[in-house]
């Protein structure tokens, strides 16, 4: 399976070759994660992660315990992106 890519943090390197979205939705599927990002476009991208990867995410979000992702704004790059 191949995998998007996906930060909290604005990325220090070849910044042209991402995208800035916010989260909408956030989902398990065949053991991955499925963020459901909103585009600058005003589409809907599936982003297609490990769970490490959403792990890595969500932490470094720096949410409250009881706060949910949705809303926030993360970097993304579609797999061949």
């Amino acid at each position: 399976m191949t995998h998007d890519r996906i930060h909290a943090r604005k990325p220090t390197h070849d910044v042209e070759r991402w995208s800035v979205g916010t989260i909408e939705h956030i989902s398990k599927r065949d053991g991955h994660y499925v963020f459901e990002v909103r585009t600058a476009g005003g589409d809907t991208v599936e982003l297609t992660v490990t769970v490490a990867i959403q792990e890595l995410v969500l932490s470094r979000l720096n949410l409250e315990d009881d706060e949910s992702p949705v809303g926030s704004q993360v970097w993304y790059r579609k797999f061949g992106g």
